[in-house]
């Protein structure tokens, strides 16, 4: 059975206007690597061992686009339930150690970002903080070193 992973309803359209943009990248690119062909000797042919090149990293982009696609589940963050830390929700934590404040929308790794200030369910933070309520404590390890949080805050989300 084929386990889906949730992603934004903004996430989603991001992977189909990407997967469109490299559609259209990949056809002009064809067409070069084919006027290349028609110079003739291949073997030294720059113009049609770059566009192959290139035209191989196309394919393989959106091959692992149109796989993200087919394994999402979209899930619309704006109407998600804010009683528990779950998948859309915006989550602010205390750090227990430095006492600083910490925002972030719990999304999946599809559209997780941490420059947006999202992270992914499956981080090890996202993980620790998903399924918590107001109150509760979330410890683990990250690159970074050990956490201890505690959950202040659960808002629904401004962005589908």
């Amino acid at each position: 059975m084929l386990n889906l992973v949730p992603i934004s309803i903004t996430g989603f359209n991001k992977l189909h206007e990407e997967l469109s943009e490299l559609q259209k990248e990949a056809a002009a690119v064809r067409v070069r690597v084919e006027e290349a062909r028609e110079q003739g000797d291949l073997k030294e042919n720059g113009e049609f061992i770059y566009g192959r090149q290139q035209l191989g990293y196309l394919t393989g982009r959106m091959g692992e686009l149109r796989t993200k696609i087919n394994r999402s589940e979209k899930v619309d963050c704006t109407k998600v339930q804010c009683d528990r830390a779950v998948f859309g929700t915006v989550v602010t934590l205390l750090d227990m150690n430095t006492q600083e404040k910490v925002t972030y929308q719990l999304l999946g790794p599809h559209d997780a970002d941490i420059d947006e200030g999202s992270i992914s369910i499956h981080s090890p933070v996202g993980d620790a903080v998903h399924g918590l309520s107001l109150g509760d404590k979330a410890s683990g390890k990250s690159p970074r070193g050990e956490f201890l949080y505690e959950v202040i805050d659960i808002a629904k989300s401004e962005i589908q």
